[in-house]
């Protein structure tokens, strides 16, 4: 039997496009953020990067370690890569100070804080000249 070398790559954009919105757009970008030049490409694309929720990151089975790992390169190379693009913003007090420090989040129009309480976010944020700033410009907020 004759094999044949089919690489994924070798895929028209459409196609890949198609397969990858069946994921999770944390894992897209995660996954493929600097994998090869298009992949890399087609995660930066607005479908994975115009809502980005990083939840998941601190409640998944992995221990602390792998968290903070994750969080670690979404925070040093993946959000300022598609910074530019994110519309809305999915937090929980894990990654709050970190990644609103790090970002010029221009489009952000809607920031969700998950698992604080009232008192935290306060403590957090109190002072915080740049979150000052984020609530001028975002239309809707909610703190669950």
């Amino acid at each position: 039997m004759k094999y044949s070398t089919v690489n994924i790559l070798d895929l028209c954009d459409d196609v890949l496009l198609v397969i990858l919105n069946k994921l999770n757009n944390i894992d897209v970008l995660y996954s493929l953020i600097e994998a090869s030049r298009k992949l890399d490409r087609l995660a930066r694309d607005i479908t994975f990067t115009q809502s980005v929720d990083l939840v998941p990151i601190s409640s998944n089975e992995h221990d602390d370690s792998i968290n903070k790992s994750i969080l670690d390169r979404f925070c040093s190379s993946i959000i300022p890569r598609i910074q530019h693009n994110i519309e809305c913003l999915t937090l929980d007090p894990l990654s709050v100070d970190r990644v609103l420090c790090i970002g010029n989040y221009s489009k952000l129009h809607k920031l969700t804080l998950v698992n604080f309480q009232l008192e935290m976010a306060s403590r957090i944020f109190n002072g915080m000249l740049l979150f000052h700033s984020f609530l001028k410009i975002i239309k809707h907020k909610s703190i669950n």
